[in-house]
């Protein structure tokens, strides 16, 4: 294989790992993203249900509020656990796909 060849392999190599690389960190950073708002959402419910507690009059609504926020927070991380496999199903899809692409330059003769 000639010197000019072998660059040509080494240049497409690393543009296949820079497109994975971003793609990953582009996942990355909406996986964070959507964390964050599903934790502010999160905090703004429980406070808000926090202070309707402290209004009530009986004992058993107190409970009632204090039980739809132990609800909230199962389906919060219901929701960040389906955000964190969905993000690394790309991952892994990227990561597959960026390999096969190796994979078919070094195969090039």
């Amino acid at each position: 294989m000639d010197l000019t060849r072998w660059s040509g392999k080494a240049v497409e190599t690393a543009t296949v790992w820079t497109d994975a690389n971003q793609r990953v960190l582009r996942e990355l950073v909406d996986f964070s993203a959507a964390t964050a708002r599903e934790g502010v959402k999160l905090y703004a419910e429980l406070q808000q249900k926090a202070l309707e507690a402290l209004r009530v009059d009986s004992v058993e609504k107190a409970l009632t509020i204090l039980e739809g926020q132990a609800q909230m927070l199962v389906r919060s991380a219901e929701r960040m656990q389906t955000s964190a496999e969905q993000t690394g199903k790309s991952i892994q899809e990227t990561c597959t796909a960026a390999v096969a692409k190796i994979k078919d330059v070094c195969a090039q003769a």
